[in-house]
């Protein structure tokens, strides 16, 4: 049965299309960028936010509007009614990254085409495999639900098996740098299965506020910088406004990377950032990566931050 399905979260359109759903996908948020595909399909959401803040006013900004109740995303109501969707899939675990999940909710019950509404909120790696399976089912693609879990946990076990019995650096992982945020939820997963040692974030755990002299006093060896929803050139222009501070942790190594791509979207991509905080943590045993780490200030040892597709590990790792 051919469905008419919205996502109203990039993770979930990057996962619909990895099942093979995309011809069924009707219309997507403002922010869904990957696959390229997607750029054709109707979009539903815009941000409220003005354009041109530093983090410090994006942070603000959200706090301020999440405490009285409101989005930083719009949600065309009109636009949704008249697709007569099926299903429309969703997220409640973070108010910043998708519109009010309640607000949809709403919404279908007022829909004649009485949509299913799926909200996919994992926190940790294994419950993002899940969540492949509970599109899975929910769309009759079961069996490619199956296939693309077997996928992603054989990239998985390849990254375990390079690493295995290798010094593990001591990470430190910046979601955002004013104020800093710990990156929680699956990062801190995503580092222990790339060879390191998460020394402030927890897995599971939601991202956390803390200052730059604790992050100093936690001496890290490698500090990668990843704020939420950049790409990788924006997460280095982010750093260098605070190269002193980050020079002043005295790590080996500071990167930043693609944080919208790999890190921030708990979706198949995961596993493309696992690979590449392996290449970054152990790069003499994981010599490619699917995007490039982009040095910040260079310490005591430089990482050579070219990269190649991931699907490249050698042989018998």
């Amino acid at each position: 049965m051919v469905m008419r399905i919205v996502s109203l979260v990039p993770h979930a359109t990057e996962l619909l299309f990895a099942l093979g759903l995309g011809p069924e996908v009707v219309a997507v948020t403002h922010e869904c960028d990957y696959p390229p595909a997607v750029t054709e399909i109707e979009r539903v959401t815009r941000d409220v936010l003005p354009a041109g803040l530093s983090a410090a006013e994006i942070d603000a900004t959200v706090r301020e509007r999440t405490s009285r109740g409101e989005a930083i995303y719009e949600l065309d109501d009109e636009a949704l009614m008249a697709l007569h969707p099926d299903l429309i899939v969703t997220q409640a675990l973070c108010p910043v990254c998708a519109v009010s999940y309640d607000e949809v909710a709403e919404l279908a019950e007022r829909m004649p085409s009485r949509p299913q509404v799926l909200s996919l909120d994992p926190h940790t790696l294994n419950e993002c495999l899940g969540d492949v399976q509970t599109v899975a089912q929910a769309t009759a693609r079961r069996e490619r639900g199956e296939e693309l879990v077997g996928e992603l946990t054989a990239r998985i076990d390849c990254i375990k098996r390079a690493v295995h019995g290798r010094m593990r650096p001591r990470v430190v992982a910046l979601e955002w740098l004013d104020p800093i945020y710990i990156a929680g939820h699956w990062t801190p997963e995503l580092i222990e299965l790339a060879g390191g040692q998460d020394i402030l974030g927890f897995p599971g755990a939601p991202s956390a506020t803390v200052s730059w002299e604790a992050v100093a006093a936690a001496e890290p060896e490698v500090v990668v910088v990843m704020p939420c929803g950049y790409d990788a050139p924006r997460a280095h222009s982010e750093a260098l406004t605070y190269v002193s501070e980050l020079a002043a942790l005295s790590a080996e190594r500071v990167v930043a990377v693609n944080a919208s791509a790999y890190f921030s979207r708990p979706g198949p991509r995961l596993v493309d950032g696992l690979e590449l905080l392996a290449h970054v943590l152990h790069p003499e045993d994981v010599p490619y990566a699917p995007d490039i780490a982009q040095p910040v200030v260079l310490g005591r040892r430089t990482l050579d931050s070219r990269a190649r597709p991931g699907a490249d590990l050698p042989r018998g790792v």
